[in-house]
């Protein structure tokens, strides 16, 4: 709910005082005249309570879970705590060499200056070859808009297509800003949940049954954040079945994890099944697979009247991206097929660590987990610990209970799986390295230790 409006008056300014005023406030007003001497007039202005009344919609968004509690591992570690933060989704590798020396390079160069709004037409025509290389898709440069992120990509798409009184079907787990997107653009979010048991994947039925005149927009995301589940081709063909029966829906596919993926898992492009072209806004960018999450840079891929429109609000939002960054991007995209060695060397360290995590959590009485096929992220059930009274501490009520549990006696810094749309969960990232998160596991096994599961894992 806004807060409350409150009255703004302003009084009329007071008579001027008379010349044997013997003191003046400071808003007092020197009036020269033509006998040299000053009349002080005294301007009075009451002071009233200022409106601070912030927008409605602003009002009802949620801020993110994941800033908030990497805010606060920061601030513990300032202080002394030696907190592993493992909240963000933040690969710990540097970014390549070649792809920072492209941007040193560019600063060198003097390219700091803006660039078309779109973006290089150069990193564009890039863009457009990787597109159709690796992901099936074409595209030409007018049909792709480069932004300051993929997060800005996604939420400029849902601000074009999407009006207030829209639906925007969002399947959970989801990552922590779907809702909070729809909910700007005026529209509702409607939560699709699904089952640890099913690897956290839509189930068609679930969709089919949600779908009606309202709905404008499915937002998918494979490999997933916060699951890291990996959609197989034959259930996005179903997917794709159902969303050509309705003429008006929409798909953003969110593919920003893309390169992070594990064999055998495989990745598809939404856009590129039968049909799918003409009603996908596909989302893309350097940040997780190039390990460039400071760059900010990300792309959207679309039919040309669904860029121009999120091109309108861009180029009265932020305008183009960075010019250096852009330069680091066309490096990127040059390292070869899907990053080439620099990102399948990135990727094989990721798949170590989530072999050892998987193992490590199996040891666990009570805990479910579905191993991910790609992404960087665990997401951990650990529902049949709640209730459980722990000495020192109180109950274990929910995920986020847990999560404070976790980073008071274990000094771990975890998100809770309310901040995804799933209280039973909690999630892990495992982007840091082997040995921080065997220490992490290491605490995580003492801390769990003091609770007993209250029901045993089904």
């Amino acid at each position: 709910m806004a807060a409350s409006t409150s009255a703004t008056s302003f009084s009329t300014p007071a008579k001027p005082a008379s010349s044997s005023s013997s003191s003046s406030s400071p808003n007092s007003v020197c009036f020269a005249r033509a006998s040299g001497r000053c009349r002080m007039a005294s301007v009075v202005v009451r002071a009233e309570a200022v409106d601070a009344t912030i927008s409605p919609t602003v009002s009802a968004l949620r801020p993110s879970k994941t800033m908030a509690i990497t805010d606060q591992a920061t601030a513990l570690r300032q202080a002394g705590v030696p907190v592993i933060g493992l909240a963000a989704g933040e690969p710990d590798f540097d970014t390549p060499h070649v792809i920072a020396e492209a941007g040193m390079n560019a600063i060198k160069d003097g390219y700091t200056r803006y660039t078309p709004n779109a973006g290089t037409l150069e990193l564009r025509k890039a863009i457009c070859n990787k597109l159709q290389e690796e992901n099936g898709i074409s595209y030409s440069p007018d049909q792709v808009l480069v932004s300051n992120g993929a997060k800005q990509c996604i939420t400029q798409a849902v601000l074009a297509v999407c009006s207030p009184g829209d639906e925007v079907l969002i399947p959970a787990p989801y990552w922590v800003s779907y809702p909070e997107m729809a909910t700007l653009a005026g529209a509702t979010p409607v939560i699709l949940p699904t089952s640890i048991s099913e690897n956290f994947l839509l189930r068609p039925e679930l969709l089919a049954s949600k779908i009606n005149e309202k709905s404008r927009l499915l937002i998918l995301c494979s490999p997933s954040n916060p699951t890291g589940s990996v959609y197989p081709k034959e259930l996005l063909e179903e997917i794709a079945d159902i969303v050509k029966k309705y003429p008006r829906l929409l798909v953003l596919s969110d593919e920003i994890y893309e390169h992070i993926i594990y064999q055998p898992a495989k990745h598809t492009s939404f856009a590129s099944l039968p049909g799918m072209w003409d009603r996908t806004l596909t989302v893309n960018g350097f940040s997780k697979a190039f390990a460039m999450t400071g760059w900010r840079l990300g792309y959207l891929a679309a039919p040309k009247h669904f860029v121009a429109a999120c091109g309108k609000i861009q180029s009265q939002f932020t305008s183009g991206a960075s010019s250096i960054s852009q330069k680091a991007g066309l490096a990127a995209l040059n390292l070869g097929y899907a990053g080439g060695e620099a990102v399948s060397t990135m990727v094989k360290a990721f798949q170590e660590r989530r072999d050892y995590l998987v193992k490590s959590f199996k040891e666990l009485p009570g805990v479910k987990i579905s191993e991910p096929q790609g992404a960087f992220y665990l997401f951990i059930d650990f529902s049949s610990y709640y209730g459980s009274e722990v000495e020192g501490f109180g109950t274990i009520k929910d995920s986020e209970s847990l999560c404070m549990f976790l980073l008071e006696k274990a000094q771990v810094a975890l998100v809770p799986g309310d901040a995804f749309g799933d209280d039973k969960c909690i999630r892990m990232s495992y982007a840091a390295a082997l040995s921080t998160l065997q220490t992490a596991m290491e605490k995580i096994k003492e801390a769990v230790a003091l609770i007993k599961p209250r029901v045993a894992a089904k």
